[in-house]
């Protein structure tokens, strides 16, 4: 039972995460296909043997026993969005025979309701368990930077920027950005005395750890008093196989202190394939881990190719409180994180098609089932953040101009727009058949990622 448990828990929380998405990502199609008066003829949870079934006014429902997608059975069409289609029953609510508009809309509110589900779920989130803040005393204060040369030390409070009060940390990296390199007047509490400084950011080009890109921001070469956090291990990773945890708090790399995420981000970089001595700290122990980063290429802004190290797990700061943002507040941050977000996960779709990142990242319902259940150990919080990460995701896979998806659908609408008219059934269909072998291409090579991951061909050796 002990090996049970753990393993029963872990679907459940796929099933659930899943589940949710899905069934936002259907109503989504749904509703909307009721409201422009289009027949619903079978709403489905869920693909292979029926678990439930029941019949409402004019619809059935239907929940099915493989939770990996679901489709919304149309009165009148002729290729259904996500299922079988049927005769023509009533012309007043036949999808085929709606304006271009309405057919447009129907399909767009699926990955519409994700996005939106993305942001309330984000919003709600920030309103309650709130985002993560430190305060403004510096930490790390890097040698030769401007902080140094203006006098700032570790220790320092930062208690106003330009005569502007400065409640949290943030507001000092605020500050900062906005200053496109004009000087700023500090005013610094050290001990018992107050005094006022003055810093000059410079630009310093910094690694995006997600897409791999390089970005320019004003820096101040001071950070605050906080430690990186691992906050997932990938299975199979070499985070993994060292023995690092979700929630290990990380103290020193190759016996040098490390003060922020980014500093350890850069340490991991800077030694690929050696082994590192990793310092963490797991509760009210201090253990050290050797960890071994792999060995991945990289291309430069100039085009070089690098060779940086990655261990495969999410690193973070360590919080030392959380702030609630006001209802209105926490909505608008809601949109701005999953328009953020978005941009975010196109970039690394393009990326992964072109082979700027390696396609072994793709992963499949075990990578998500694994995910989901770290993030549930750390709190629902985390899990819903993870959940809102996957609904963006999904959202965005469906807009890809492939068959068998709704962007694929949105595709063919926006030629019938251009021509004046459909394309033919044929050709549709031909288009419907080349999309559902790439993706059934995807999902296998994605389970394959996820049993290389867990080394399930060990036994193959």
């Amino acid at each position: 039972m002990e090996v049970i448990t753990p393993f029963l828990l872990v679907v459940v929380r796929f099933v659930v995460v899943i589940g949710i998405l899905i069934l936002v990502h259907e109503l989504g199609h749904f509703f909307v296909a009721r409201w422009t008066g289009v027949g619903v003829e079978r709403f489905s949870i869920g693909f292979g043997p029926v678990l439930l079934r029941w019949r409402g006014k004019d619809t059935e429902y239907v929940l099915s026993a493989i939770p990996m997608g679901g489709y919304v059975k149309m009165v009148g069409e002729e290729n259904p969005l996500e299922g079988g289609g049927g005769p023509t029953v009533d012309a007043a609510k036949a999808f085929a025979l709606k304006p271009l508009w309405a057919r447009f809309l129907i399909v767009f509110a699926g990955p519409g309701m994700n996005f939106v589900l993305a942001a309330f779920i984000v919003a709600v989130v920030l309103a309650t368990s709130g985002r993560p803040v430190w305060p403004p005393v510096a930490g790390r204060v890097a040698e030769g930077s401007p902080a140094v040369a203006a006098g700032l030390r570790s220790g320092d409070t930062i208690a106003a920027i330009n005569g502007r009060p400065v409640k949290y940390w943030e507001d000092v990296d605020r500050a900062v950005a906005a200053s496109e390199g004009k000087p700023l007047e500090l005013t610094i509490k050290r001990g018992d005395a107050t005094q006022t400084v003055t810093v000059t950011p410079k630009q310093t080009t910094i690694q995006d750890p997600i897409l791999r890109e390089s970005k320019t921001s004003w820096d101040i070469g001071a950070g605050p008093q906080s430690v990186p956090q691992i906050s997932s291990v990938g299975p199979g990773s070499p985070a993994e196989k060292a023995g690092l945890q979700a929630g290990d708090v990380v103290l020193r790399v190759a016996g040098q202190p490390v003060f922020t995420a980014e500093d350890l981000v850069q340490a991991i970089r800077s030694k690929p394939g050696e082994p590192l001595p990793v310092e963490i700290q797991r509760e009210n122990r201090k253990l050290t881990l050797p960890v071994t980063p792999n060995v991945e290429e990289e291309k430069t802004p100039t085009g070089e190719t690098i060779k940086v190290g990655r261990i495969q797990a999410g690193i973070g700061s360590k919080a030392v409180s959380f702030v609630a943002y006001d209802p209105i507040s926490a909505v608008w941050h809601g949109v701005v994180w999953t328009k953020d977000m978005t941009v975010v996960t196109v970039k690394g779709f393009w990326k992964l098609v072109v082979g700027a990142i390696d396609r072994s990242n793709i992963g499949g319902p075990i990578q998500i089932a694994s995910m989901a259940g770290q993030q549930a150990r750390e709190g629902l919080a985390p899990l819903a953040m993870f959940t809102a990460i996957i609904s963006v995701n999904l959202a965005v896979l469906n807009l890809l101009p492939v068959p068998m998806l709704d962007g694929g659908h949105l595709f063919f609408f926006i030629i019938e727009g251009v021509l004046g008219r459909p394309l033919s059934l044929r050709k549709r269909e031909a288009a419907q058949q080349l999309g559902f072998v790439l993706l059934m291409l995807l999902m296998v090579y994605a389970l394959y990622n996820d049993l290389v991951r867990i080394d399930a061909f060990k036994f193959l050796r």
